[in-house]
C-alpha cells in the first residue's frame, strides 16, 4: 500500500483531482484516519484504505479537505494519549487446574516405579515421628500417651489391603484439608519453614518430605485410601477416604470404638486388582528391606511364624500286638509339626554405620554391614569411611570387594548397582549411569547418603549439577586413596587379588580419566624383561633405570614367550635395560594414553627412531657408507612392502627386523584390530603404519648380501634370499603373513645353494 505525502496531496488537488495518476496501472491508496464525527475524533480514530479516483472531486466537503492534512501521519486518539501515563490497574487471577487430570500427571507421570509407593508412605510416617518427638521437647504433654513411637505393617492377602500404622503426630480436622486436600503441599517443608523461622529453635535435618506429593504415590497401587488419623492436639479422631481419578474426597468423624487410635495415623490401602500381590507380607518385608532399612525408627511388619513341638501318635492297638510290643514298654511314639503363627517382626534391624564416628566402628562391623548390604560372602579387601563437609556435605562407605562378579566380564557396564544413594537414610537409587562414579571404576561398592541432593520429584533420578560433580570427584578420590592403602600394604597378597580381579578396570580408566593419570599410574603393574614372574610397578621400573637411561621401554605382544624372544629387545637386553611386557590386549592403549610417568616417556621399542643413548655419528657414517648401496637395492626389489630400509641399532644377533612407523600402529595393535575385522580388513588400510625394514650389519648374512649387491645385483639366489629375510621379519617382528612361504620344505631347498655360499645353515 503506497503512502502519499502531504505535499503530493496538495500537488493533486491543484492539477484536477489526480489526472498525474489517470493512466497508472495500478490505483494509488493511502492509509488515513478519517473520523466519522468531530466527537468521534476526539475519542477513536479509524484507518481507511482511500482509492483516489480519476476526478478531484473526490473531496467533497471542506471538511474532508481539511482532513488531508493528517496523510502520511498515524495519531493516536486524545483520550489515548492523554491516558498513556495513567496506564489503569491490571486485575489478577489465580491458575486453575482440572484436579481429576492433575492427580492423573502426579500418580502416572512422576514414578517410573510403582513399589516406591511404600518407600514414600514410610517417609511420611518416619516424619510424623519425627514432629512428634522434636515438639514433645517443648510439649511434653503431646507424649501423655506411652506409646511406643514405631511404625507398623499388616497385610491381608485375600482381600488385598496394606495397613500402615504410625505413632506419629496425627493430624487435625483442618490440617487434613492443608496437607492431603492441597495437591504439592508439604505438611514437612511447611513445618520445617516454621522451625527456621522461629528463634527458639533450630530445625530438624531428619525430616525426609520436601514436596508434597508423596503420599498420592499410594494411588500408584491403590483404587481407595483411607486415612484415619488421631492428633494429641485434637479429641477428636477423622477420616480422611479419596479414591484413584477422583476429584473430590470426605472427612468425616470415626465412631467406633473399634478403631479408635490412642495417637498417629493409620492409612488402609485398597489395592487394585492388578497389584495385589504388594499384600503378601514376603514382599512387603522385601521393599522395607530395601527402600527404607535405616529409618530411624523401628518398623514392624506382620508375617507368619512357626515353632517345632513334638506331638503324639495316635496307633492302632491291632497292629500294636501284632507287632509284638512289649506291654511294659509304655513308650509312645511321637513325630515333629511346625506350629504356625502370626506375629510382628521387626524388619529393618541392620544399622547404618555410616552416621556414626568412624573411630567408633569395628573392622567387624563394617564387615558385617558391607555383607548384609551388598549380600556378599568374603570379607572386602578395603572400606572407606568418610564424612565431607563444606560446600557439599554427605557421608559414605566405600567398599573394595575381595572378588569380582562371577559370570560378568563387562568391564564397560556403568549400571552394576553397587553405589547405592540414599537421602535422610531412605533408599533412593542405584541406577546410575556414571553420575557418581566412572564406570572404570563401577566394581567399588559402598552407601552414599545426603541430606540436599539434586533430585527430580520422584526423587529416583539424581539431576545433573555442580553438586553432583563435585561429589563425583571427591568419592573417585576416596576410592582411589583406598586401592593406594591396598597398594602398600604389608600383605602384598592382598594387592595381587585386587590386580586380578580390577587390573583391567584402572587400565581402561587409563583410557578414560585424563585428569586422574597421575592417580591411576602408580597402581598399574606389569611383568618385564628382568621381571617375568612378579609384577611390577612404574615407580619400582624408575627406581631401576640405568643412570643414563631416559625413557621407559616397553613392548607389546600376545603373550610372555613372544616378547622374550623378539629380536627388539636384543641390543636392550646387552646394556641391561628393563622393558615392560605389554601382553594385555588393553596394556598398549593404556599406556599410549598415558604417554609419560614421572617425565619419563614411554618408547615403543618396535617403532622407529629407538634412541638408546649410544649414538656415534662418525660411526654411523660409516656403517652408512658401506650398506647405503644395500639398502637401496633392497627396497628397490621389495617395492610397496616396506617405505625404507635402514641400518639397524637395536639388533645384535638378528639379521633383519621390521619396525613400525613412528605414528601408526605397531604390529601387535594391527594383529588385534585384524582379529576384531569380522574377515573385512581393508577398512584397516588406512591406519596400517610404514613399516620399515632394518638390517643388521654386523650379521654374516647382511654382509653376503652387501657383497653380492656389489659383485652381482642381479644374482636370483641373492633376491630370493631377500624375500626369505622379509617373511622371516615379519613373523619375528610379530606382523601376521597371509602365506607364509618361507615354510614351505621346497622354498628353503630351493635356498640351500645361497645359503651354502654364507656359510649358514639357517636365519
Amino acid at each position: 500500500m503506497h503512502r502519499l505525502t502531504r505535499r503530493s496531496v496538495s500537488a493533486i488537488l491543484r492539477t484536477g483531482g489526480g489526472a498525474r495518476y489517470r493512466n497508472s496501472a495500478a490505483p494509488i491508496s493511502c492509509s488515513v484516519p478519517i473520523f466519522d464525527s468531530v466527537g468521534e475524533s476526539e475519542s477513536r480514530s479509524r484507518w481507511y484504505s482511500v482509492l483516489l479516483p480519476e476526478r478531484s472531486d473526490t473531496f467533497k466537503s471542506l471538511n474532508q479537505v481539511q482532513h488531508l492534512k493528517f496523510l502520511g501521519k498515524r495519531y493516536e486518539s486524545t483520550s489515548a494519549a492523554s491516558d498513556a501515563s495513567a496506564t489503569p490497574p491490571a486485575e489478577r487471577y489465580e491458575y486453575q487446574a482440572e484436579v481429576s487430570r492433575l492427580m492423573d500427571l502426579i500418580v502416572n507421570s512422576l514414578y517410573s516405579n510403582k513399589e516406591v509407593f511404600l518407600r514414600e508412605l514410610i517417609s511420611n510416617a518416619s516424619d510424623a515421628l519425627d514432629k512428634l518427638r522434636f515438639l514433645s521437647v517443648t510439649q511434653p504433654d503431646l507424649l501423655k500417651e506411652a506409646v511406643d513411637l514405631d511404625i507398623r505393617i499388616q497385610t491381608d492377602k485375600e482381600n488385598g489391603i496394606v495397613t500402615i500404622t504410625d505413632t506419629g503426630i496425627g493430624m487435625t480436622q483442618q490440617e487434613l484439608v492443608d496437607c492431603l486436600g492441597t495437591i504439592a503441599q508439604s505438611g514437612t517443608a511447611k513445618f520445617l519453614k516454621a522451625l527456621k523461622d522461629s528463634k527458639d529453635v533450630g530445625g530438624d535435618n531428619n525430616l525426609i518430605g520436601q514436596f508434597g506429593v508423596g503420599f498420592y504415590s499410594a494411588f500408584l497401587v491403590c483404587d481407595r485410601v483411607v486415612v484415619s488419623t488421631k492428633s494429641p492436639k485434637s479429641d477428636k479422631q477423622y477420616v480422611w477416604e479419596g479414591e484413584a481419578n477422583a476429584s473430590s474426597y470426605t472427612i468425616r468423624e470415626e465412631t467406633d470404638p473399634e478403631k479408635l487410635l490412642p495417637r498417629g495415623t493409620r492409612l488402609t490401602l485398597h489395592l487394585k486388582r492388578d497389584d495385589k500381590g504388594f499384600a503378601h507380607p514376603e514382599r512387603i518385608q522385601k521393599l522395607v528391606k530395601n527402600y527404607s532399612q535405616f529409618v530411624s525408627f523401628p518398623i514392624y511388619t506382620w508375617q507368619e511364624k512357626g515353632f517345632t513341638k513334638e506331638v503324639e501318635v495316635d496307633e492302632d492297638p491291632a497292629e500294636t500286638k501284632k507287632d509284638g510290643q512289649d506291654e511294659q514298654s509304655e513308650k509312645k511314639k511321637t513325630k515333629t509339626v511346625v506350629e504356625k503363627y502370626w506375629d510382628w517382626e521387626l524388619t529393618n534391624e541392620t544399622q547404618p554405620i555410616w552416621l556414626r564416628n568412624p573411630k567408633e566402628v569395628t573392622t567387624e562391623e563394617y564387615n558385617e554391614f558391607y555383607k548384609k548390604t551388598f549380600n556378599e560372602y568374603l570379607d572386602p579387601l578395603a572400606s572407606s569411611h568418610f564424612t565431607t563437609e563444606g560446600e557439599v556435605e554427605f557421608r559414605s562407605i566405600l567398599y573394595v570387594p575381595a572378588i569380582a562378579p562371577m559370570g560378568k566380564d563387562d568391564i564397560v557396564n556403568p549400571k552394576t548397582k553397587n553405589i547405592r544413594l540414599y537421602v535422610k537414610r531412605v533408599f533412593i537409587s542405584d541406577d546410575f549411569d556414571g553420575e557418581l562414579f566412572p564406570r572404570y571404576l563401577s566394581f567399588v561398592k559402598g552407601v552414599v547418603d545426603s541430606n540436599d541432593l539434586p533430585l527430580n520429584v520422584s526423587r529416583e533420578i539424581l539431576q545433573e549439577s555442580r553438586i553432583v560433580r563435585i561429589m563425583r570427584k571427591r568419592l573417585v578420590r576416596k576410592a582411589f586413596d583406598m586401592i593406594l592403602g591396598i597398594s602398600m600394604s604389608e600383605n602384598k597378597d592382598d594387592y595381587d587379588r585386587f590386580w586380578e580381579n580390577f587390573g583391567k578396570h584402572l587400565k581402561l580408566g587409563c583410557i578414560e580419566d585424563r585428569e586422574n593419570h597421575k592417580r591411576i599410574a602408580p597402581l598399574l603393574r606389569f611383568l618385564s624383561s628382568q621381571s617375568v614372574d612378579e609384577l611390577i610397578s612404574l615407580d619400582e621400573y624408575v627406581e631401576n633405570m640405568k643412570p643414563e637411561q631416559k625413557d621407559i621401554y616397553y613392548m607389546a605382544a600376545d603373550s610372555v614367550t613372544s616378547a622374550r624372544n623378539t629380536p627388539f629387545l636384543e641390543r636392550l637386553l646387552e646394556k641391561d635395560l628393563e622393558v615392560l611386557f605389554l601382553v594385555d590386549p588393553i596394556d598398549e592403549v593404556a599406556i599410549q594414553n598415558l604417554k609419560a610417568y614421572k617425565e619419563k616417556n614411554f618408547v615403543d621399542i618396535s617403532k622407529e627412531d629407538l634412541d638408546l643413548g649410544d649414538k656415534n655419528e662418525e660411526k654411523d657414517k660409516e656403517i652408512k657408507q658401506e650398506f647405503g648401496q644395500t639398502c637401496d637395492w633392497i627396497k628397490k626389489h621389495l617395492g610397496d612392502k616396506v617405505a625404507s630400509v635402514q641400518i639397524s641399532n637395536r639388533l645384535s644377533s638378528s639379521p633383519c627386523v621390521l619396525v613400525s612407523g613412528k605414528f601408526g600402529w605397531s604390529a601387535n595393535m594391527e594383529r588385534l584390530m585384524k582379529a576384531q575385522s569380522a574377515g573385512d580388513t581393508s577398512s584397516l588400510d588406512f591406519m596400517r603404519g610404514r613399516r620399515v625394514f632394518e638390517i643388521n650389519p654386523g650379521h654374516p648374512i647382511i654382509r653376503n648380501l652387501n657383497a653380492a649387491c656389489k659383485s652381482n645385483p642381479n644374482d636370483e639366489d641373492a633376491q630370493k634370499a631377500i624375500d626369505l629375510l622379509y617373511d622371516a621379519a615379519l613373523v619375528s617382528s610379530g606382523f601376521t603373513v597371509s602365506i607364509p612361504s618361507f615354510f614351505s620344505l621346497a622354498v628353503l631347498r630351493s635356498y640351500s645353494h645361497f645359503f651354502s655360499l654364507i656359510g649358514c645353515a639357517s636365519i
